[in-house]
């Protein structure tokens, strides 16, 4: 299984940004089956859940960013977004997509994921 980030963000604050994650590699990569989930990690800091989403689109979020961001996903691409609105400074990070073996989507831990993407930068200047 394959997840590859949309590339290097760098915008203002206040401004909106969507990430976006292709998914693919096997014939039961379908985002549609699994739990699909958006990691973000700081240099030294350890990975935080910022999404999920399970296979029957029951989602979750981190407290830093409900009501800001907002996670879908596109079955007929296999894509997983993020939909980040009201970016403030310190959702500066490294941001993951990764997705779980199973359908269900626990409490949004990183532990808990299989299949990992190789990060995208985001910065967002004040």
């Amino acid at each position: 299984v394959l997840l590859v980030e949309s590339g290097v963000v760098s915008v203002q604050a206040g401004a909106s940004l969507r990430l976006s994650c292709e998914v693919s590699g096997s014939s039961s990569s379908s985002v549609s089956a699994y739990c699909m989930g958006w990691f973000r990690q700081a240099p030294g800091q350890e990975r935080e859940g910022v999404a999920q989403i399970s296979s029957d689109d029951i989602t979750l979020y981190a407290e830093s960013v409900r009501g800001r961001f907002t996670i879908s996903k596109d079955n007929a691409t296999n894509s997983l977004y993020l939909q980040m609105n009201m970016m403030k400074p310190e959702d500066t990070d490294m941001y993951y997509c990764a997705r779980r073996s199973v359908s269900w989507c626990d409490p949004l831990k990183a532990a808990a994921y299989k299949f990992w993407g190789q990060g995208t930068q985001v910065t967002v200047s004040s």
